[in-house]
């Protein structure tokens, strides 16, 4: 992951630019998905960055500990009221190994896509393997890559425009890498936010998930529990650890 992105003037401004994120119809199905998942066992949150979900899935009664790879993230976390009794580790979430086992990890808002080679995303799901009890569940929230909108051709896809900001995707189709550009302006006043990603495919992660011994138990469109289909923009899956250690998928 690309932590040299979220620096301190990123980190502060985060949770206001991700306002949406925090909108009751958006957090709220997330909390219920993850609540139910856990089973009432702790959970750990690969890229916890400053709490959204972590926050209140832990006023759910669900034990939440993070792994953020960004200092500047992780402080403006610790800033929040129960910031400093939540256990966090400051580290890389495809090694970063706590000691002891979660019956859920998850992963949420494209998060995946912020390790950069198919090697760090495989080497994510391992550690996500490593750290589940048996039964335990692993869950990732993602974009499906959007390439049937691009026209033959090119190379750009504009995904907003508005009074104060402009979006736009340039994606290298040939590595599977996409960079979204944040164009804002503020009083006056333009900033330049820059995101890179490598886009996966739901199979890709399926095969991610058996090279680690995990198996797809679920796959919707959205936490609301969207059936997916071939139109579905987004996923949000889980595959499950075996019970039996003996078992692979």
């Amino acid at each position: 992951m690309n932590a040299d992105v979220w620096t301190q003037q990123v980190a502060r401004a985060y949770d206001e630019s991700s306002a949406h994120m925090y909108l009751p119809e958006v957090l709220g199905p997330t909390v219920d998905f993850l609540e139910r998942h856990a089973g009432g066992g702790p959970a750990l949150e690969f890229a916890v960055g400053t709490g959204r979900v972590a926050f209140p899935l832990s006023r759910r009664g669900v034990p939440v500990a993070g792994i953020e790879k960004s200092e500047p993230m992780a402080r403006e976390l610790r800033r929040k009221p129960g910031g400093h009794g939540m256990e966090l580790v400051v580290g890389d979430m495809t090694t970063v190994r706590l000691p002891r086992r979660f019956s859920l990890v998850y992963l949420v808002y494209n998060a995946i896509t912020c390790l950069l080679s198919q090697d760090e995303q495989v080497a994510c799901f391992r550690n996500a393997a490593a750290h589940l009890e048996q039964g335990g569940r692993f869950v990732i929230e993602v974009f499906v890559p959007e390439l049937r909108r691009l026209p033959p051709g090119e190379t750009t896809r504009v995904f907003h425009v508005g009074g104060t900001h402009v979006g736009f995707d340039t994606y290298d189709l040939v590595n599977q890498h996409v960079v979204s550009h944040h164009h804002t302006t503020v009083d006056g006043r333009g900033s330049t936010f820059l995101s890179p990603h490598r886009y996966v495919w739901p199979a890709e992660l399926d095969l991610m998930a058996a090279l680690a011994g995990l198996s797809l138990i679920e796959r919707r469109a959205d936490w609301s529990g969207t059936p997916f289909t071939a139109s579905s923009r987004s996923h949000v899956s889980v595959w499950q650890k075996p019970s039996d250690p003996s078992v692979r998928p």
